[in-house]
């Protein structure tokens, strides 16, 4: 019994089968309501409600989610009534519409959170058209979206005290999946047979964004529940799981070698065979760890990774004995992954969690998504006031659309099922192109598909019973494929619209047609404003997504170099600066990636981009080769030598990078970084037989980002001509 509990619990019970959970319960509670107390006209607002309950839940503790619930319970009955008034006055919906479709939009500027709930806003006040009479009493909307709408936030509140850590678990789950991925990708490096170093970074660089993506959803869902005063041991054994995470993705993510010359030293040798071999174990071991976290288990770590490590430095040794050159480098590489193995061996023990205890508060800080105070939240939102903004020009398109929708419902005398069409545009129009033409096609077969079947339900005559029932299942798939495929998320949407208006007595039989040329007038629209109106072609910004990711590479550069040399401490500014870079690289590949998809436009750009793009993929990589050294800091301070030269070279190449971001001095640059070069050179030279092991891998990567700083220049004053 205890084991078929634990399958059921965590095989059965998946992470989009919890989050399906409250719209079952709740519809099926509203089903429950309108069947015994015979109130089928109530149906559609109702179910309505639940959706836009289902709209605006966000992952928080038990105490954040009682304070959203709240926010949007005012929220939406500010704009249910808001829309109630002026659709009585006709035309007065139009402007209001476009208004507050533009303000709500503009929210988002604050947060995540006051983002999704202007998002559910804007859709309650076109719910609230779709279910409009003249004759209906002004509150009574309203209150039944209300009403569906607190229905859905209890039993949400009540699951998420049932399964409190789930959620987290499977978004860390995923990070170590994105991770085994990323491993996997880095030891793609090592295979002697494929010389295609183009298509390893392009891997590498995918897998590195998925990484980025995973790493923050777990840390909003897990420093959430850092936020109380009681926090429950099982978050603490997380943060554990998660911090190291990050320290392993560092560790990988450092490059401590040219690739030609890995090529030319290790081709003929079983080394480049051994090091693929642990980097593949590791990665295996990263997708065991997610394994265990979604079923609940305690991670036993195989030997078999430790086996192979061995292996490889038993390789190392022979080689290094016969010559091999500059071994200290590739011994560094075989410690980088003996760091590696050895957090995957620790993963589960409980040294340290003391000192992890100690930083929550600090790390907590990392969660500050959303902006406070109302002075601040008026300056986030005029900084967005620009074209530049995505943000304000989705604003903007989406605010005219709505506009539009509206007239084309007032021109044509439309009821208020008309509505449809801006339900569809608003749905549709995507801040970005690439996103509303996936949505449109998917919406439009969706519907299609729906209207189909909807068709074919009127030759069963279901009974009350039945299309409550119906309205159960579809509403709860629905909101289970809402996010991994919106075309079955429409096709279910749809039937539910369908068998809503037939219980509530609207005449669904008359609305199957007319729905379906509704929705392709609203992806019409949504399609010509994303290609028009402020298309985001013309904003592909290169120049201001390279510069910030330069300047949050030299930020990163200090920090490390920092704690190099006075010591390891502060570890919440340095992982913010390690984020913030990351972040900005994979912003900096999604535009040069939405370049790819305008070949003709961009095609100057593009014969330098891609290459422009690896190269600070490389100078990242470099960078955190020495920011994994910052443990072993104490060991530099006794090295007079070293310190004489290593730490003054460093602030130099960083005050390099700088000026090459900021294309000053663009010809002092070269002779600058060659006598660098030649310093660092002889350093490694005099040294090379003897001394501190360390302080000439360290010196070494100093040189390589020295050395990478050249060809990075020359591609920025490409990007520069390009731009004149």
């Amino acid at each position: 019994m205890k084991n078929f509990l634990k399958t059921f619990r965590f095989d059965w019970l998946s992470e989009n089968m919890i989050k399906t959970l409250p719209i079952f319960i709740s519809i099926n509670l509203v089903s429950l309501v309108v069947w015994q107390l015979q109130m089928s006209h109530l149906a559609m607002s109702l179910i309505l409600g639940v959706i836009a309950g289902g709209l605006v839940d966000l992952d928080n503790s038990p105490t954040g989610r009682v304070k959203n619930l709240v926010l949007s319970l005012l929220a939406f009955a500010v704009s249910s009534l808001g829309a109630q008034f002026s659709l009585s006055f006709g035309w007065l919906f139009l402007p209001a519409a476009m208004l507050s479709t533009f303000i709500l939009v503009m929210l988002g500027a604050i947060g995540q959170r006051y983002s999704t709930i202007a998002f559910g806003s804007l859709i309650v006040a076109v719910y609230t058209s779709l279910v409009y009479t003249p004759e209906s009493i002004w509150y009574g909307n309203m209150l039944m979206i209300l009403s569906g709408a607190l229905i859905y936030g209890v039993v949400a509140l009540i699951v998420h005290l049932c399964f409190p850590n789930r959620i987290v678990q499977e978004n860390l789950a995923k990070a170590y999946d994105a991770l085994g991925a990323y491993l996997q990708a880095k030891s793609e490096y090592f295979d002697p047979d494929d010389d295609d170093l183009a298509a390893k970074q392009l891997a590498l660089a995918k897998a590195n964004q998925q990484i980025i993506q995973t790493f923050d959803q777990t840390r909003i869902s897990l420093f959430y529940r850092l936020q109380g005063r009681n926090r429950h041991s099982r978050t603490h054994h997380l943060l554990r799981y998660y911090f190291t995470a990050q320290d392993i993705w560092e560790r990988a993510s450092s490059s401590h070698y040219q690739y030609h010359e890995l090529f030319q030293q290790l081709n003929n040798s079983d080394l480049m065979f051994r090091f693929q071999r642990v980097m593949e174990l590791q990665a295996i071991a990263c997708q065991r760890v997610a394994s265990a976290l979604r079923h609940g288990e305690s991670y036993q770590h195989s030997a078999r990774g430790e086996k192979a490590l061995q292996g490889l430095l038993n390789s190392l040794h022979f080689h290094s004995e016969r010559g091999l050159k500059s071994a200290h480098r590739w011994q560094s590489i075989a410690e980088n992954l003996r760091n590696i193995e050895g957090q995957l061996n620790q993963i589960e023990q409980e040294n340290g969690v003391d000192d992890l205890r100690k930083d929550v508060v600090k790390s907590t800080r990392l969660i500050a998504e959303n902006v406070s105070g109302l002075r601040n939240m008026l300056n986030a939102i005029r900084s967005q006031c620009t074209l530049s903004s995505q943000l304000f020009r989705h604003a903007i398109r989406l605010s005219i659309v709505v506009f539009a929708c509206s007239l084309v419902v007032q021109l044509l005398n439309l009821d208020g099922k008309g509505y449809w069409i801006l339900l569809t545009a608003v749905f549709v129009c995507q801040p970005n192109y690439a996103a509303t033409k996936k949505r449109l096609i998917q919406r439009i077969i969706g519907t299609v598909l729906g209207v189909f079947v909807g068709f074919l339900f009127q030759y069963f005559a279901p009974s009350l019973e039945a299309q409550l029932g119906l309205i159960s299942i579809t509403g709860s798939l629905y909101y289970f494929f809402r996010i991994s495929n919106y075309g079955f998320s429409t096709f279910f949407i749809t039937l539910l619209v369908f068998v809503s208006l037939d219980v509530s007595g609207l005449g669904a039989e008359n609305a199957l047609l007319p729905r379906l040329f509704d929705t392709l007038i609203g992806t019409a629209l949504a399609w010509f404003a994303v290609s028009f109106i402020y298309p985001d072609w013309k904003y592909l910004n290169l120049h201001r997504n390279l510069q910030s990711t330069l300047v949050a590479s030299g930020q990163y550069l200090r920090h490390i170099l920092a704690q190099l040399q006075f010591g390891y401490n502060d570890q919440l500014a340095y992982r913010v600066a390690r984020r913030d870079v990351h972040n900005n690289i994979s912003a900096l590949s999604a535009v040069i990636s939405n370049m790819h998809g305008e070949p003709k436009k961009y095609r100057e750009v593009l014969d330098f981009a891609p290459k422009l793009l690896g190269v600070t993929y490389t100078l990242l990589g470099y960078i955190s080769a020495l920011g994994a050294y910052r443990v072993e800091s104490s060991e530099l301070s006794h090295n007079i030598d070293f310190s004489a030269i290593f730490f003054s070279k460093g602030k130099q190449v960083v005050d390099i990078l700088d000026a090459i971001t900021q294309m000053k001095d663009s010809e002092s640059v070269p002779l600058q970084l060659s006598e660098i070069d030649t310093a660092l050179n002889h350093f490694e030279q005099t040294y090379q037989d003897g001394g501190d092991k360390l302080a000439l891998v360290l010196v070494q990567q100093l040189r390589m980002i020295t050395q990478l700083l050249p060809q990075l220049q020359r591609l920025v004053n490409k990007e520069q001509l390009y731009r004149e």
